[in-house]
């Protein structure tokens, strides 16, 4: 039998045989990194290029660049801000110049009307007129022969066919009856005085306003033919060109 103590020490030299082969590999494993790090390409280093400074006058030609660039585009908003503005007056202008026309025709119209109506209404309060003036001259010549038939031998003559003992009432009667035709008559003058009056009154009211129409009308027609006239020179004005402006003389002497 082999001794124990061989034993011991055959497994003391294989246990430090493995320790010795361990050990060994980490080195050699330890060693590869080495290398492969010391073999990796180094980084790359990164670095800022030089930023271009512009010289100072640089600076203020590309400042009196834009400032000139700034004053042409002012200018021309400028510019184009007034041409619309007078563009905008002009069309203002014209439209108040439309509406005032409109008026103008407007009333025309409306004045035609009245001027129709008042026609119309003293032609009317003529022919009423000319009634009341027939129906007046009637009644005078019917109170004229009641005035005749009112005298005491017409009355007498009137009654003389009529046989009677009593020819005194029946002049009577026959003078009462023409008296009370004769005050029938006379109110009946009256009212149609009062209404020759009226309708004198009111025909020359009508003929007056007849003659201010007319009168508007007239003014407005000579306006509308004078704003024509107006408006049609503008238009020639406005298409005929413009004089070109000479040239001013030089104040050096030619040669």
């Amino acid at each position: 039998m082999v001794p124990k103590r061989s034993i011991r020490r055959i497994a003391i030299a294989v246990l430090a045989l493995f320790i010795i082969a361990g050990v060994s590999l980490v080195d050699s494993d330890a060693q590869r990194r080495r290398r492969k790090r010391r073999s990796r390409p180094s980084a790359p280093r990164i670095t800022n290029p030089a930023i271009y400074q512009p010289s100072p006058s640089d600076n203020a030609n590309s400042n009196s660049e834009a400032t000139n660039s700034n004053e042409n585009t002012n200018a021309n908003t400028q510019t184009q801000d007034q041409q619309t503005i007078r563009s905008l007056s002009s069309q203002v202008d014209k439209l108040t110049e439309k509406i005032s026309q409109m008026d103008e025709a407007q009333r025309s119209l409306v004045d035609l009307e009245r001027l129709s109506r008042a026609e119309q209404r003293a032609s009317s309060l003529r022919t009423e007129l000319r009634d009341v003036q027939a129906k007046e001259s009637d009644l005078q010549a019917r109170a004229e022969d009641l005035e005749y038939a009112l005298k005491p031998e017409n009355i007498e003559r009137s009654i003389a066919g009529y046989g009677t003992t009593h020819p005194e009432e029946l002049r009577e009667q026959r003078r009462k009856q023409l008296e009370s035709e004769k005050e029938r008559v006379r109110k009946q003058l009256a009212q149609l005085g009062a209404s020759r009056t009226q309708l004198e009154q009111a025909i020359a009211s009508a003929d007056v306003e007849v003659e201010r129409l007319h009168k508007r009308l007239d003014a407005a027609d000579a306006a509308a033919i004078q704003n024509n006239k107006t408006n049609a020179q503008a238009t020639e004005d406005t298409m005929r060109p413009a004089p070109r402006p000479s040239p001013s003389p030089s104040p050096y002497p030619m040669p």
